[in-house]
Parts: C-alpha cells; sequence; structure tokens
C-alpha cells in the first residue's frame, strides 16, 4: 500500500468522524471462560488461546502468559502504526523489527511483598529500522508512531478501569 491508496482508504472515515464525532467512539470487546487448572480461554477473533499462570507464579509454561500478551499487543499496535506512519510519509522501510520487553517482580503478584508493586515496573519498546529515511525523518516517524499508537498511548495514560461482576442464577 502507498500512501495515495492509504488515503484514500481513511479520508472518507475522518470525514465522517468530523461530520459526525459519536461514529469514531468504538467499543472494542475481549471474552475468556475459565478453562481447565489455572487457565482461561481467550476468544481473540482470530484464534483461541489459552492463557495460565506464568512459570514464575507455578504455571506449567504451556500457556501463553497475559503479561507477555500485553507485550505483544503493544508490539503489534506500534508496528501496524510505525507501518501507517511510514506509509502516510512516504518513508520506505525495507524491514523492521520491533521488541517490548518488561520487568515485573513477582513478589508482588504473588503476595509475598507488599511492597512490592504487582505488574510492570518498566516497560521497553524497541524499533530496529532498516530504511535509508534522515534522522529527522526518523525522528518524526518515532514521534507520531508514538502519538497515535493506542496501546501505547493507553499504558501512558493509565485509563479508568471498572470492574463490576454478575452471578449467574441457578
Amino acid at each position: 500500500m502507498n500512501a495515495d491508496e492509504l488515503r484514500s482508504i481513511q479520508a472518507p472515515l475522518k470525514d465522517r468522524y468530523r461530520q459526525s464525532p459519536d461514529a469514531a467512539l468504538v467499543t472494542l470487546r475481549a471474552q475468556g471462560r475459565l478453562a481447565e487448572g489455572v487457565s482461561c480461554k481467550i476468544e481473540t477473533g482470530k484464534a483461541l488461546v489459552t492463557a495460565g499462570l506464568h512459570p514464575a507464579t507455578g504455571g506449567s509454561g504451556l500457556h501463553v502468559c497475559s503479561g507477555d500478551m500485553l507485550l505483544e499487543a503493544l508490539v503489534a499496535c506500534a508496528g501496524v502504526t510505525l507501518n501507517a506512519v511510514a506509509t502516510a510519509l512516504g518513508i520506505e522501510l525495507r524491514d523492521a523489527l520491533l521488541q517490548a520487553e518488561g520487568d515485573l517482580d513477582f513478589r508482588g503478584t504473588l503476595g509475598v511483598s507488599k511492597e512490592v508493586p504487582v505488574g510492570f515496573q518498566n516497560i521497553r519498546l524497541k524499533m530496529t529500522l532498516d530504511t535509508d529515511a534522515s534522522d529527522e525523518q526518523l525522528a518524526t516517524l518515532l514521534r507520531l508512531t508514538e502519538r497515535y499508537c493506542v496501546v501505547y498511548q493507553t499504558l501512558l495514560s493509565s485509563p479508568t478501569v471498572t470492574v463490576t461482576r454478575q452471578r449467574v442464577d441457578a
């Protein structure tokens, strides 16, 4: 896809959202159901994934870890955004490798220490780009990728998350 093709796909969407801002509000959903042992089957929309405990918390390593899935979501979103921004700016990327890593101290998750936070303490996203773009172009590419990457911005902004429960009546 080139910049003109991308613009022609996105232009009517942008026009619609300018004229009707409510049309731009989309609710994404995820669903899972408890599975054997300490695991949960997640319907990704494209495949069924079973998430389980990380080996550092007693898991077998046979299931995906939700922490890994979070990093994978960051890499996926940043990669798609990087590619779209590069296309829109006319920057040729021959290749791009995106890697995310995050530091967890499982003492918090396992309740070993109340002083240790539960969750990632640091996340690092690395992009290795094969391109002839100038340093100025790459700075713009990175800045716009950060600005428009949904997962990256969500991690930065700490949105309000609510949890509700519902009982199944027998």
